[in-house]
């Protein structure tokens, strides 16, 4: 809901663009790339307006998440000071430059994660960004973890396993390995 309030709070500026956007169109671009989101968002406006409406929405998102955070699933920092016991943990998202960083520290979460990437600095896809964080960060085996099927063909691109989170947005039927809570993770890595 607040990314939708947001992005609605930017189309105010542009009342002849379209109606705003509701929950459900917003849940359908889960996983896609900003520009994929626009031009689903946004099909009538040529590319520069596209660009231009994905831009204020994600600048505006990122001051409003500077400001009041984000909401966490249940038992996340719990789960995430767990893993950081034994793994080193990463962040990939097709989100804008700073969103990730915001939304860590806002939550008081960055102690727990090793690295992160995001479209938005590399403009690469999910799957390459998977790739360039293996490379930063040799050794070890790797999973993602992710809950639309975007996600899954990332890992796929990116040759790691995938871990399906049945709570969030998508549904990937082809996922072997599900976790219904992000506490599931403690004992699927025990």
């Amino acid at each position: 809901e607040g990314i939708k309030d947001t992005w609605n709070e930017v189309l105010k500026n542009y009342p002849n663009i379209r109606e705003p956007i509701t929950t459900e169109e917003l849940e359908g671009c889960m996983g896609l790339l900003l520009d994929d989101i626009s031009r689903r968002l946004f099909p009538n406006e040529s590319a520069e307006m596209q660009h231009k409406l994905i831009t204020e929405c994600c600048e505006l998102e990122n001051k409003v998440l500077a400001e009041k955070g984000g909401i966490l699933f249940p038992k996340v920092r719990e789960t995430l000071s767990e893993l950081k016991k034994k793994y080193r943990l990463f962040v990939v998202s097709n989100c804008q430059s700073g969103y990730i960083e915001l939304f860590l520290k806002k939550n008081n979460l960055r102690n727990y994660i090793t690295d992160i990437e995001c479209y938005g600095n590399t403009k690469k896809s999910k799957g390459e960004n998977i790739r360039l964080l293996l490379n930063r960060h040799p050794s070890g085996t790797a999973c993602y973890i992710g809950d639309t099927a975007g996600d899954y063909c990332a890992s796929k691109e990116a040759g790691v396993p995938f871990i399906f989170a049945s709570y969030g947005f998508g549904d990937v039927p082809e996922a072997q390995i599900r976790i219904s809570h992000f506490s599931d993770l403690l004992t699927l890595f025990q």
